[in-house]
């Protein structure tokens, strides 16, 4: 018997790329949609006939009991939340029921259909927000700078403290800021590396950024996910960084990026107010060294091949279909 898998957020970036993954290594994989009429299945139309959707939603606990015990998996990834940090701060409340409630509601469907099911919660970087040491660790203390970064703290500690009340196999990933053709056109990556080929084919030729000297650890994301399997993988539950170890700024991002077409990225960018968080991360770095002694995880792809492979995809995908948004 293959075993089974459940994604929350099936349809986003990390979903499509780790229900990619574990098709790949022989498991069943359902994953979780909202019933809406603008669920986006683009990420996934190419395995969407080899995997089962069931409708559910993380303001549901109701939704979330019913779909474990229909399909009973043997792990469960929480991927869904309200993921993009600048609009937490126009949907605070939102953000909250989400990412923060919405974690509780699935730890107790966990706790209530089956406590043996393994449970894996997407946490994130933004967690350490205004940082308090440099590199970050699985030990430096949380100072979340939005309310997508408080909602992460808290989704985090109940889910240690559901694995430590109900001796659940519950655990957080604590993965950096991880990219690829099928980030969201919101996120600062994509944002650069779609308008670089905008930019290349005359569709566009100015590109608004926010604050240049943000640095952040970036990865590819297709390692990120395999790092979320591997710890379900472990004897016991415990918590991992996830990171490059590397750190760039946005400033690098744009020269990385227009330089893959032979641009000079000073010519079309500029500061635009608008984009300028109240409050904002600049300097975030992981140590994922006990990820590489643990899980003999490390990362296959650097900076630069990623940001290239980003802006040639938005080329392809331009080209093709001007109005297509993701590979």
């Amino acid at each position: 018997m293959p075993k089974k898998a459940l994604i929350t957020g099936v349809t986003g970036q990390d979903g499509s790329y780790l229900a990619e993954y574990l098709l790949g290594i022989g498991y069943d994989v359902i994953g979780m949609v909202r019933r809406s009429s603008t669920v986006n299945f683009d990420r996934i139309r190419h395995i969407q006939n080899r995997i089962t959707l069931a409708q559910g939603d993380l303001l549901d606990q109701i939704s979330l009991i019913d779909i474990l015990q229909k399909h009973q998996p043997d792990e469960v990834y929480n991927l869904a939340a309200q993921s993009f940090v600048p609009t937490s701060w126009n949907q605070p409340v939102f953000t909250g029921e989400v990412t923060a409630l919405g974690v509780t509601r699935l730890l107790d469907a966990v706790r209530m259909v089956d406590p043996e099911m393994k449970l894996y919660q997407a946490s994130s970087s933004e967690m350490f927000g205004k940082v308090i040491q440099c590199p970050q660790n699985e030990e430096t203390p949380f100072y979340p700078r939005s309310p997508y970064g408080v909602a992460k703290v808290y989704g985090h500690w109940i889910t240690v403290n559901y694995r430590e009340s109900y001796d659940l196999f519950a655990v957080s990933g604590i993965l950096f800021n991880h990219e690829s053709e099928r980030r969201g056109l919101e996120f600062v990556t994509r944002k650069v590396t779609y308008n670089v080929a905008k930019i290349q084919l005359g569709m566009a030729d100015r590109l608004g950024l926010g604050n240049l000297e943000s640095r952040r650890d970036w990865g590819w994301t297709p390692d990120y996910v395999r790092a979320m399997w591997l710890m379900l993988q472990e004897d016991e539950p415990q918590d991992f960084v996830i990171a490059t170890g590397e750190t760039h700024s946005v400033r690098r991002l744009c020269e990385v990026a227009f330089d893959t077409v032979g641009l000079d990225w000073e010519d079309y960018v500029h500061v635009d107010p608008e984009f300028i968080r109240p409050a904002d991360v600049d300097l975030l770095v992981g140590d994922a060294s006990k990820a590489d002694e643990i899980l003999g995880w490390e990362p296959t792809v650097s900076f630069e091949e990623m940001i290239q492979r980003m802006v040639e995809a938005d080329l392809q995908i331009l080209e093709e279909d001007p109005h297509r948004i993701y590979a």
